[in-house]
């Protein structure tokens, strides 16, 4: 059933299947700005005395070129607003799915009296809110994405705790259906959340103008996802569009010579893309600050931020990057941001380089809010001194697929083969604990991993596809240990909550990996998803979950489906 949703969401992006309710691209709920527009800063609402109160409906449109559009739009007009707030304040969002039934479409029962959370049957309207990156719970109204369904013409509300030790940062909000995932998001429902404090722990940002760019993707129209020069995806930039075949860049105006800092999120389903500010064909210094919400070199404990010059920055769908720029001087003739060509590998989508905006510069500032002075001292965050905390266990999992006529996986220790290149075949997605069966997400699995809080664990994750694949943790963010098996150095280790591993060749013995330190400490428990970020991927099977039950209640000795506790994995060791 979950992939007759999925055939049914396909044609409702493509415009095929159109919705009840339709706008017109520049007007109404979910308007977009015309190709070539300048990107403005998205609407900004701020917490006071500890709470941030907003009213989201949940909107859908078909725009101008025959595609399926998504929003999040306050009952006062504003899409997709940016939420501030501060570590330990409480975000409260009664949000209504105003997209109306489609007739006919099919349903799926995805939860029961003791576990719904909302409806118990999910269509291809239904709708909820995965708040991306932030630390929270994933109980019922909290963070929680497993059965948490919103459906036409229902209200519901969440109630999301910053916890005090989240570490400031630019994080995001956007759907979680299993199944339609991918279709929501290319249609740009979706927002920027910002932690505030990140000036405190590195004051080279202080007083900067900031700039919030949300990049994502979107469908292209039907007729013409088929050409073989046209991308898997067309992109924009805050709604901007940049679309094929003509790729008309976005504006962005700056102050001459001046320095901004830039909080870029990769909003996208699908699309990598590998950012570069170019100046007269010279890629320009982009001083990271931070990756996915925590400021770089500041979890060793002196709670201080290192700035990490780069050339170019791969950003994975979900993904994101806090930098200082340095605007053109007057002798720039042409400056652009750009993505390069990604190659994701033989069964990979097409990404091709493109112009995602031109810069203008003038003597007028920009109209940006500035930063704010260091107020306060740094206050402690969750990560700190986790490169040299006792690991209770080691895991290994992987990413594999195969077309659904080729189901069984090949024996023990056989490399996996290569799907066949058959245009015209369904595939079905894993990831997989090394050990047990391969088996599609569904709601109703029991958890593939069990472990306890307190529990600090190294997993590696393998790529055993010819295609890239996006690792992205739900409720807690975890440290890159090493790259394909190669030790990243202790001074260079970063937090992430999403990073890439990269394609197989198909030939060699070895499969590309990340090894990744998981946190557990901390005050998450229950049962949360881990996932491939790109979400036709998820959507197609590639998510799995894992169960943190509270210390005093934690079960040793092995647990369905091969999963074990963290401590009996690491005694059998």
């Amino acid at each position: 059933m979950a992939r007759i949703i999925i055939a049914f969401a396909m044609l409702l992006v493509a415009g095929i299947v159109q919705p009840a309710f339709a706008a017109a691209k520049t007007t109404g709920p979910c308007a977009r700005p015309a190709a070539g527009s300048e990107v403005l800063p998205p609407p900004d609402l701020f917490s006071a005395n500890g709470e941030l109160n907003v009213s989201l409906n949940y909107y859908t449109a078909v725009g101008d070129t025959g595609i399926t559009l998504f929003c999040f739009q306050t009952p006062d007009g504003i899409e997709s607003p940016t939420l501030n707030v501060n570590p330990g304040d409480t975000i409260n969002i009664t949000l209504t799915n105003m997209v109306p039934q489609a007739p006919g479409a099919p349903a799926e029962m995805v939860s029961n009296d003791s576990n719904k959370c909302g409806a118990k049957i999910m269509t291809p309207t239904s709708t909820n809110i995965h708040f991306h990156g932030v630390n929270t719970s994933p109980r019922c109204h909290s963070d929680e994405v497993i059965h948490t369904l919103v459906n036409s013409g229902q209200t519901f509300n969440y109630k999301i705790k910053i916890p005090k030790n989240e570490p400031p940062g630019l994080y995001w909000y956007h759907p979680h259906i299993h199944g339609v995932s991918s279709v929501a998001v290319q249609g740009g429902a979706s927002g920027a959340i910002i932690v505030q404090g990140i000036e405190n722990i590195q004051p080279a940002v202080a007083g900067l103008p900031q700039r919030v760019l949300l990049l994502r993707d979107q469908p292209l129209p039907w007729l013409i996802v088929q050409e073989s020069t046209a991308p898997f995806w067309d992109i924009s930039a805050n709604y901007v569009p940049i679309t094929y075949s003509k790729f008309v860049p976005a504006i962005i105006k700056m102050q001459t010579g001046s320095k901004e800092f830039w909080r870029v999120a990769n909003a996208s389903a699908n699309t990598i893309m590998d950012l570069q500010l170019v100046y007269d064909g010279k890629p320009q210094a982009l001083q990271v600050v931070g990756f996915d919400g925590v400021p770089t070199g500041s979890q060793d404990g002196k709670r201080q931020g290192t700035i990490i010059t780069e050339k170019h920055l791969l950003i994975p769908p979900a993904g994101r990057a806090e930098f200082i720029v340095q605007a053109p001087d007057a002798g720039v003739k042409q400056a652009k941001l750009v993505t390069n060509h990604v190659d994701s590998g033989p069964a990979g989508d097409n990404l091709p380089a493109r112009t995602i905006a031109l810069i203008q510069t003038s003597a007028k500032p920009a109209h940006l809010r500035k930063m704010p002075m260091p107020s306060a001292a740094p206050h402690r965050q969750r990560f700190e001194d986790l490169s040299d905390v006792k690991v209770t266990a080691d895991r290994k999992l992987f990413f594999y697929e195969v077309f659904i006529e080729s189901r069984q996986p090949p024996p023990p220790g056989k490399a996996h083969p290569i799907p066949p290149p058959d245009k015209d075949g369904q595939m079905q997605f894993f990831i997989t604990v090394d050990g047990q069966q391969n088996k599609v997400y569904d709601p109703a699995n029991p958890p593939a991993i069990t472990t306890n809080k307190g529990a600090v664990e190294d997993w590696t994750i393998e790529n055993r596809t010819t295609e890239d694949h996006e690792f992205h943790m739900h409720q807690i963010h975890f440290l890159l240990l090493a790259i394909d098996g190669n030790p990243v150095p202790k001074n260079q280790r970063q937090f992430y909550d999403t990073y890439p591993v990269h394609y197989w060749d198909g030939i060699s013995g070895t499969y590309p990996s990340i090894t990744v330190r998981m946190d557990f400490r901390g005050a998450v428990t229950g049962d949360f998803v881990y996932h491939c970020h790109i979400l036709d991927h998820e959507d197609g099977g590639m998510m799995a979950i894992i169960r943190v039950n509270p210390a005093a209640k934690a079960k040793q000795g092995k647990l369905a489906q091969g999963g074990g506790s963290s401590k009996a994995i690491h005694a059998a060791k």
